[in-house]
């Protein structure tokens, strides 16, 4: 079951690549794909709906009935995650405005860009630091086997699911598979 959430750690920290390396274009004053930024936004945050947040509430809530000490960790996560999708949600509403042809500092989006990057692995490491070592030390094999139900599905269903719902971002991760570390 952690091997499950490492991995998809390590899928979206090859997402997170992907956009990072359209915001270093964007910080040279060079013009991205923002079509790409746009799928990969999108797909993140239909990520956080079906998978993050589920599995946030099903950790969070047997957590609480079985390491009440948990509960500072726990809430601080939330907090985080909270955050994190209110930043992505406004990069959302600012690449709509530029694919709308609508003038936006792009240092600004840039910077904007950045942090929410610097964020996001800071949660994924908090994840990785402080929740998955609570689940090890915590969870029965009945729990695991209820966090494994709110997982995605297997890989290639995600996979085939990516390629025909954001075929840019596919094609950017099948193009340099090499360059984008987990």
């Amino acid at each position: 079951m952690l091997k499950q959430l490492r991995q998809d750690h390590a899928n979206m920290a090859r997402i997170l690549h992907v956009l990072q390396l359209k915001q270093k274009t964007l910080a040279r004053g060079e013009r991205p794909n923002f079509q790409l930024i746009r799928e990969v936004v999108d797909y993140i945050l239909d990520y956080m709906a079906g998978f993050t947040l589920p599995l946030e509430e099903i950790c969070t809530e047997r957590l609480r009935s079985v390491a009440p000490e948990s509960e500072a960790v726990t809430a601080q996560l939330s907090g985080d995650y909270r955050k994190l999708k209110a930043r992505l949600s406004r990069l959302s509403r600012d690449i709509d405005m530029i694919l709308m042809d609508v003038a936006i500092p792009m240092d600004k989006f840039a910077e904007d860009l950045h942090d929410y990057l610097d964020s996001h692995r800071t949660y994924l490491r908090d994840e990785r630091e402080q929740l998955f070592p609570l689940i090890d030390n915590h969870f029965t094999d009945e729990d695991l086997e209820r966090l494994a139900s709110a997982l995605p599905p297997k890989a290639a269903s995600e996979l085939e699911r990516l390629q025909a719902a954001y075929p840019e971002l596919y094609a950017e991760l099948r193009e340099e598979p090499d360059s984008i570390s987990a």
